[in-house]
């Protein structure tokens, strides 16, 4: 435990926020598209439990071992996010009827538990998981190193995934096309670009994201498995893109924000200040919370960015 408490909670609070931060991330790209996706929950819970199975079933190298299972995580979140765009793309499903059968699928009381039960994954100690890395041997620096160059290769990894999607979003044709999908798919339809595909591209790949984020539980965070291990991250990260004006940049501020409520119980325990544990467990929720709420003020909502078409389904006249 870092003896400084601002920089001890700043670690935490990167440690806490990483998943949020890529879950965020694929809810983000998803929403541009103007797909809603609120199965993230679920895909993150698909995520979670399949890494663990995966790395505890692997035995070889822990770094090939690491890949494989942050593999399989995307692979399967992607899969649910597959599902989701073939019911509200193909089939025009209601978004949010879709979203929340696939969260209640692979919840807490669906697959993901049962994949649970069947792989014996319970009270199971991690064989492999992600450690913290001495970036460019200047861990030692006062402040900046160990918030900085002491991480683990997943925040490195959720930094320039979050500078690629700024770039992505803002720097390139194709992410011209798909905020011009998010906006008006009529009109993006009318210059060409194929609107449904762009709606599956990211839907999946936003699921991808959300299964990678549950993986960092299993692999980082916890390094065990427990029914709903994520506890409402995958809902802290929808929010969290309205708390972002659907923005990269600001994506980081809010999932840091509340990674470092998240773990400000346990910061602050551990230097003996004795609280209701409850008060702290809450402490994510009230701020997400809070959050919409100013979101949602007459200030923010003419600066709020969302995609106008965002969850309405496109058909073109006469399919």
């Amino acid at each position: 435990m870092n003896d400084n408490i601002g920089v001890s909670i700043a670690v935490s609070a990167i440690l806490y926020g990483t998943p949020l931060l890529l879950a965020g991330l694929g809810e983000l790209l998803a929403e541009r598209s103007g797909v809603l996706n609120l199965g993230v929950e679920g895909m993150m819970l698909m995520g979670a439990v399949t890494a663990f199975f995966v790395s505890q079933s692997l035995h070889g190298t822990a770094w090939m071992a690491l890949l494989f299972s942050v593999l399989a995580a995307a692979l399967a979140g992607g899969l649910m996010g597959l599902i989701h765009a073939f019911l509200s793309i193909t089939m025009r499903a209601n978004q949010i009827v879709s979203g929340l059968a696939l969260t209640i699928f692979a919840g807490i009381a669906g697959l993901s538990s049962y994949l649970g039960q069947v792989w014996k994954l319970g009270a199971k100690a991690g064989l492999h998981q992600f450690s913290a890395v001495d970036l460019f041997g200047l861990a030692k620096l006062p402040i900046l190193g160990p918030i900085v160059f002491h991480q683990d290769l997943f925040v490195y990894l959720s930094w320039i995934l979050v500078a690629v999607a700024a770039y992505y979003l803002y720097r390139t044709r194709t992410g011209l096309h798909l905020r011009a999908v998010g906006e008006s798919p009529q009109a993006a339809d009318a210059m060409g670009i194929n609107v449904t595909a762009y709606r599956y591209t990211h839907t999946v790949v936003g699921g991808m994201l959300a299964g990678i984020g549950g993986s960092y539980f299993t692999l980082a965070l916890s390094t065990n498995w427990t029914d709903g291990i994520t506890a409402g991250a995958g809902w802290i990260a929808i929010a969290l893109v309205i708390f972002a004006f659907w923005r990269p940049d600001l994506l980081v501020v809010g999932a840091y924000l509340f990674g470092g409520f998240s773990s400000l119980g346990f910061d602050l325990q551990a230097r003996g200040v004795q609280l209701p544990s409850e008060f702290f467990s809450s402490l994510p929720y009230l701020m997400t919370v809070l959050a919409l709420v100013l979101v949602s003020t007459g200030w923010a909502k003419r600066r709020v960015g969302a995609p106008a078409a965002l969850g309405v389904p496109y058909a073109r006249e006469g399919d």
